[in-house]
């Protein structure tokens, strides 16, 4: 397609990877079957031999699934023209499969200290099980990176989330690719909290992207769900979309046409959750009882410039603390109009304890790393009206 016909992301949410059938159905039908059927025996020799594309099981694929998988893909791949997506069962099986396709045993990862907690739990303890070591950096400065692949020369992946979970710190993925790259590894980034939307890492230079398409992807918190977005589609179909077959995290045909249809409106909805995520992070960033908001929509943010050149816009996430665990405890259980939950990406406001909640399985010295301190809150601003999430947080945090 030329430039000049070239449709824009908004389009491109609603129509890439649509399904129109004989049936003439305006909306895709959910194809929920576990097995297709075959003519005959020539059907199936025509298939093996790569004559002919179809179904087999829905383990190995489902017309939902790859409408999704285009859909995802075009999105991401919106910046360099073409990319590949696969579609998992949850995020942590799309990381999962991210990181084994590209690593095997006696090889390396290195990932930056703040990871969502069941990632950070993957890399640090399960992976080194089968033989896959870890290690982390902890400045955000590519030098930092690579003083620490020069002493792992083994490193096959770096691993970065930005903006990461839940402190909010961001990573250059530009830089960090450069410098993995030299160094001979790929770059995997977790492009949740941002979307498509609004960052693109393989337009910055990383070679794989992984999503929970719980979160934004879906928006109204009705699945669970992940993927995987390459621009090598050779490096997704050929080391890591193999691993939904063989090790099951498979998506349902449901769920798949659920994600499909919520993210037709992803670009809708991240205008508005930005929107009031900046009046949220605002009001928290002048408020007495908070000592520190963490947005990179805020001037103080000590990545705000790093922000605004990487993102398209600062997102709805943010973290604010209030000094310790008891304070913590007080406000959450005052606030009315916000949940208290787990998850994010949804339309209504979550709040959540990360060192309670989603990091409850890093050790205190881990968290303390990875600044996650007993005082720090998470929330993930929805789409009612700012100034009713506002007046919700005044007052659960009021004397």
């Amino acid at each position: 397609m030329g430039d000049e016909l070239r449709r824009r992301m908004e389009t491109e949410a609603i129509h890439a990877g649509e399904i129109h059938d004989a049936s003439g159905a305006h909306i895709a039908p959910i194809y929920q079957t576990s097995t297709y059927t075959f003519k005959n025996m020539q059907a199936i020799e025509d298939w093996a031999a790569g004559e002919t594309e179809a179904y087999i099981y829905s383990r190995g694929g489902n017309p939902a699934r790859t409408a999704l998988a285009d859909k995802l893909a075009t999105l991401e791949g919106f910046g360099i023209g073409s990319a590949a997506a696969e579609i998992f069962g949850s995020g942590m099986a799309a990381i999962s499969a991210a990181l084994m396709g590209m690593a095997r045993a006696g090889d390396h990862v290195v990932a930056q200290q703040v990871l969502y907690g069941s990632a950070d739990h993957l890399i640090s303890e399960v992976l080194p099980e089968y033989g896959i070591t870890s290690s982390r950096f902890v400045g955000l400065e590519p030098e930092a990176l690579d003083r620490e692949l020069s002493q792992h020369p083994n490193t096959k992946v770096v691993y970065l989330e930005t903006p990461a979970n839940p402190t909010m710190t961001l990573i250059d993925i530009a830089a960090s690719a450069e410098v993995a790259h030299a160094r001979g590894a790929r770059v995997v980034v977790d492009n949740t909290f941002a979307t498509p939307l609004l960052q693109r890492p393989l337009e910055h230079g990383a070679d794989v992207v992984v999503h929970s398409t719980t979160k934004y992807i879906n928006g109204h918190g009705t699945i669970i769900g992940g993927a995987v977005v390459a621009a090598d589609t050779d490096l997704l179909e050929e080391s890591i979309a193999p691993l939904i077959r063989f090790t099951g995290g498979v998506p349902s045909p449901f769920d798949c046409w659920l994600t499909n249809i919520g993210l037709k409106t992803l670009p809708l909805r991240m205008r508005q959750h930005c929107v009031n995520a900046a009046a949220v992070a605002e009001f928290l960033d002048s408020h007495q009882a908070v000592v520190a908001t963490h947005y990179p929509g805020l001037a103080g943010h000590p990545q705000h410039a790093l922000a605004a050149r990487q993102m398209d816009g600062f997102g709805a996430m943010a973290a604010f603390d209030l000094g310790n665990y008891e304070a913590a405890t007080r406000f959450l259980d005052r606030i009315e109009l916000c949940t208290l939950a787990v998850s994010l990406g949804n339309i209504d406001t979550l709040v959540e304890h990360p060192a309670s909640m989603t990091h409850r399985v890093l050790t205190p010295e881990g968290r303390a790393a990875a600044g996650i301190g007993d005082g720090l809150i998470r929330i993930s601003v929805g789409l009612e009206a700012a100034d009713d999430i506002i007046a919700d947080l005044d007052q659960a945090l009021s004397d």
